[in-house]
């Protein structure tokens, strides 16, 4: 995942491959939350592993609930049998609000029968968004809800620690065009209280149904059935206990899907297609029926129970008119996909748009404006032209995952113009490796790499990754290549030995262990094929054995190769001699980094100091102004900058300031305005 304060997406043209889906936020929820209720143990399946499911599970954690981690996505809940263990608790839901309807309605019901008494809060988004109506049918029913701030949001606190009667005998009514999730909080609590049978009518049309059908599916999976009177009023029958089904699966998030439906119809061209793993054609989430304004757009979709495969069909895709009431979620990724499209797309009834993360109907209107589409925003609908002429744009994402993976893939546009994203970390919400598991699939138009050259002791290798951790971009420490490659010989059983790579073949046996092998630099860290060996590419003899092969033509082309292979989505930022001149001769941006052999053999000698290792400065210095003698004047690739570098006198800079320098220079060449560290 991405924690940067920003992600550049270079522009992307083409699409193909496959995607596994994580499993749907509003069945994993719903499904701890029933588990922690019922009588019996649940084993989970393919549960959605991010913020939101976290929030739900320590919340649960926390009201007594046994929870057993198997996995990351595999969780066992022992369930509470719809008796409290904790009777007082304070509860932080962050920005779920598929933990904060249900578990506020779930313990008022029980706070008010089994004298409890809760508070629940969460991020200062969630004490925006409007809880009022599910508190006053709570209230209505006899339970005690006290708002601790504004009335109508959180943070709230449900029961008084006093047992109260409820009033079952009347009809619950809860108003359905603001937010279904105060119904599905109802229809999820009331089984713990259904001495009689209990009905709840809702006030006005029912907005988002396929997510009730969804909640209504999960009580009948855990033993309740509820009687649905043509979406009107609901029955709750009378002795109604939550059971555990044992186990159960999850299944791929819908939502998540329309990123890359919408991505295969965009870019997924010719014979090439986008797989969807984890979701057929016949998923129970109702942000299925995305797949039914895909085709409407243009879009090819087949599939099964258990994949689908999208490509792009019409070109430019097909405006429409739609109701999006089925499907609220997912019609975001069509307001992305009507820039594409051959006139104005209209999207309807979609006002519960604005009680969301964010009023997205709003936030949706601006962030399209922004690459030059022409948006009309109305109360419950947003009228999309596209782009006459695309704007390169900074894409704010008001800490609302939906924001961020919607507008990356305006990267597609014809302009062949960057996207910045701001805050990509808010995907983790419900989809914490989207922006990995895009990359894995689509072609870039170039991607993005910046290079840092310069002597010895220059402290390439610091800058470079402290740019590489701002910009979330790769980064290659070429100067460990020969190292590794000489330790990843070593283990595959071919000797670096002096007499042995003599031998005929030998150096070609020794340059073939880079062409598959998997090597990543985190921090300080060295890994190769899954192992830390920072350790063993570090030492003197790791030293020697880089010495030894480096000598030979096959293993210098082997290993140029191999950091030709780093330059990777999002970016790359690459270290070391010859970056600039050899390795990436065309990267955009190039750096050369100096510093005076005092203040260069200063820092070694802290370096040697801080590792118990004792050091002359005077040796130092020397050492290192015979280094750059013969770098300088080598025959082969004589250390110089490449004409275009930018030189950087770092003698009298810290690292902080140096790579604001480099971020600044990086954000001149993008076109984007700088961001202060």
């Amino acid at each position: 995942m991405y924690s940067t304060a920003y992600l550049d997406l270079p522009p992307l043209r083409a699409a193909h491959g496959s995607v596994q889906l994580p499993g749907s936020k509003s069945i994993s929820n719903r499904v701890l939350l029933l588990a922690a209720l019922s009588d019996g143990e649940t084993t989970i399946h393919d549960l959605l592993v991010s913020d939101d499911t976290q929030v739900m599970l320590q919340a649960l954690e926390v009201l007594g609930c046994g929870i057993t981690r198997h996995s990351a996505t595999r969780v066992s809940v022992s369930g509470l049998g719809g008796k409290l263990r904790a009777r007082e608790a304070a509860l932080f839901l962050g920005n779920a609000g598929t933990a904060m309807r249900p578990l506020t309605a779930a313990l008022a019901v029980l706070a008010s029968t089994q004298s409890g008494v809760f508070e629940l809060s969460g991020i200062p988004r969630m004490h925006e968004r409007p809880i009022g109506d599910l508190a006053d049918a709570l209230r209505e029913l006899g339970c005690p809800v006290t708002h601790l701030r504004q009335v109508g949001y959180p943070p709230l606190r449900v029961g008084d620690g006093q047992a109260h009667a409820l009033n079952l005998r009347q009809a619950i009514r809860v108003r359905g065009d603001v937010s279904s999730q105060f119904l599905t909080a109802l229809l999820m609590a009331l089984p713990l209280v259904a001495a009689q049978d209990v009905r709840i009518e809702v006030i006005g049309e029912l907005i988002s149904k396929p997510y009730i059908a969804i909640t209504l599916g999960m009580l009948a999976r855990f033993g309740v059935h509820v009687t649905n009177h043509d979406w009107r009023a609901f029955t709750i029958p009378a002795g109604s206990r939550y059971q555990s089904p044992g186990e159960i699966h999850v299944e791929g998030d819908a939502s998540s899907a329309s990123y890359f439906i919408a991505l295969g119809a965009i870019a997924a061209t010719g014979e090439d297609a986008i797989t969807i793993r984890g979701l057929g054609l016949n998923a129970v989430q109702g942000d299925i029926r995305f797949i039914e304004a895909a085709r409407a757009m243009g879009a090819t979709v087949e599939g099964d129970e258990q994949h689908l495969k999208v490509r792009r069909g019409a070109w430019p895709l097909r405006a429409i008119d739609l109701d999006c009431n089925h499907i609220p979620d997912a019609a975001m990724t069509l307001a992305v996909m009507a820039l594409y499209a051959d006139g104005p797309t209209t999207l309807r009834n979609i006002a519960s748009w604005r009680v969301k993360e964010t009023d997205r109907l709003h936030a949706m209107a601006a962030e399209l404006s922004k690459v030059g589409a022409l948006v009309e925003e109305g109360a419950d609908y947003l009228r999309i032209t596209p782009p006459q002429q695309w704007q390169q744009a900074q894409i704010h994402t008001y800490d609302d995952h939906r924001m961020a993976m919607c507008l990356s893939l305006a990267a597609f546009n014809p302009a062949r113009l960057p996207v910045r994203i701001e805050d990509p970390k808010c995907v983790a919400k419900t989809f914490p490796d989207y922006f990995e598991t895009l990359f894995a699939v689509v072609t870039p138009e170039r991607v993005p790499v910046l290079c840092i050259d310069g002597p010895t002791a220059s402290g390439k290798g610091s800058l470079s990754r402290a740019v590489a951790e701002a910009l979330g971009y790769h980064w290659l420490d070429s100067g460990a290549l020969y190292r590794l490659l000489g330790l990843a010989a070593e283990q595959a059983g071919v000797s670096t030995e002096t007499e042995a790579l003599q031998a005929p073949g030998a150096a070609a046996r020794v340059a073939a262990c880079c062409r598959d092998w998997s090597v990543r630099f985190v921090g300080e860290q060295v890994w190769l094929d899954g192992q830390d060996v920072t350790t063993e590419v570090r030492s003197a003899e790791g030293g020697q054995r880089a010495s030894r092969i480096s000598v030979f033509p096959e293993v210098r082309q082997a290993l140029l190769d191999a950091q030709h292979a780093f330059a990777r989505l999002p970016g790359l930022v690459a270290d070391g001699r010859d970056m600039g001149t050899v390795v990436f001769p065309k990267a955009p941006l190039k750096v050369f980094l100096t510093a005076s052999a005092e203040a260069r053999a200063q820092r070694r000698h802290k370096q040697l100091i801080s590792m118990g290792i004792s050091a002359s400065i005077d040796s130092l210095l020397l050492d290192l102004q015979e280094r750059d003698d013969r770098d300088q004047n080598r025959s082969a690739s004589p250390l110089r900058p490449a004409t275009d570098a930018q030189p950087l006198d770092n003698t009298d800079l810290s690292i902080e300031a140096s790579c604001q320098q480099v971020l600044d220079w990086w954000s001149e060449q993008t076109g984007f305005a700088s961001t202060r560290r």
